[in-house]
């Protein structure tokens, strides 16, 4: 992407074979040999499945060294027998916008190298301006070792991925290793979240990745508990003012919830229960991913499957109410998932 020629590249339709490896997931770059030397433009790609064989996603680029001034936009495109061919679709935001300063516009070809996986791509710009050619170069995060290990037995966790950094929490406070391999021993199923130092961005994030442990493990004898020690009660969620589950999410363009946001539901079910007074609205939220119209009947879709999990597990319907708003209120830039959300409240009579 030239200094003051910009290009959106956005695309993906994916067909091609059915048996094709996929390739959705976040993918974080760069583009270089834009005719400007020394200029770089860090990237990520957030791909995902949609109707039938097509992906859809979202592409992010910032100004080497001026993260302020980026755009992101909104991509589709095709499979093909080596990779895949990457075409423009629309902007969803720019920031830092300059006089003379634009995106140029184009279509992309990418090599999937599988073994690195690794997205080598090679971009020819429509002639506007000085628009004229830009090479990516894409790496994601990926599980290369068993996902299921033994417990309490030495074992090597190898990934895919540049420059990869592992921590222990979400909130990449806690660093372990660094490199595409980590050997340690599990007494429990743990989930690793890495990020690549490679090109990161304002927009880069973690990837999890979960080892399931098997077998029996030893426990530890169990401590006389203090005498007199009460337990102290969970914090309750529900307020007057919306509160946002931050860890029930959804599927990208879809109204599953993620299985690590049940935890928070069965609380939230626990705290309904113990407050049989106490009834509920529940909002749902989307990216600003797809067409509007489309993600307000989403953010429904997902306040209705928040409801139907607590009726599922012994609250009574009537006592919840739903509404959706679509993508009118993200909370972060997009792309994020956070911004596919639920929110719940209080309801007075």
């Amino acid at each position: 992407m030239k200094r003051s020629f910009w290009c959106g590249i956005v695309g993906l339709l994916l067909a091609g074979p059915v048996q094709a490896q996929s390739l959705t997931g976040v993918w974080q770059g760069v583009e270089t040999d834009t005719g400007e030397p020394g200029e770089v433009w860090p990237a990520v790609l957030r791909l995902q499945k949609s109707k039938g064989t097509s992906l859809l996603g979202v592409l992010y680029q910032e100004v080497g060294g001026e993260p302020a001034m980026s755009a992101t936009f909104q991509v589709q495109g095709a499979r093909t027998a080596s990779g895949l061919r990457l075409e423009h679709v629309r902007k969803l935001n720019e920031t830092g916008h300059m006089p003379g300063f634009y995106w140029c516009e184009g279509a992309i070809t990418f090599t999937y190298d599988p073994k690195e996986e690794k997205l080598t791509g090679r971009a020819t710009y429509r002639p506007t301006g000085d628009c004229d050619n830009g090479a990516f170069t894409f790496y994601r995060v990926k599980l290369k070792s068993a996902a299921t290990v033994a417990a309490n037995a030495e074992s090597t966790i190898r990934v895919s991925g540049r420059n990869v950094l592992w921590f222990a929490d979400a909130e990449l406070k806690q660093p372990l290793t660094t490199g595409n391999s980590y050997r340690t021993k599990l007494t429990k199923t743990t989930t690793f979240y890495l990020t690549q130092g490679y090109y990161p961005t304002r927009q880069s994030g973690a990837v999890p990745i979960t080892i399931q442990v098997t077998g029996p493990v030893p426990k530890p004898a169990p401590r006389p508990s203090p005498a007199d020690t009460a337990r102290p009660a969970p914090a309750p969620i529900v307020a007057p003012k919306p509160v946002v589950l931050p860890t029930v999410l959804f599927e990208l363009g879809k109204p599953n919830l993620l299985p690590e946001g049940l935890p928070a539901l069965d609380q939230l079910a626990a705290e309904l229960k113990a407050r049989p007074t106490l009834k509920l609205r529940v909002a749902g939220h989307t990216d600003k991913i797809g067409e509007p119209e489309k993600n307000q009947i989403l953010s429904e879709q997902r306040a209705e499957a928040v409801k139907t999990y607590l009726v599922k597990v012994g609250v009574a319907a009537e006592r919840i109410s739903t509404i959706g708003y679509g993508d009118s209120r993200p909370l972060y830039p997009s792309p994020d998932a956070r911004n596919r959300r639920v929110e719940v409240a209080e309801v007075k009579d």
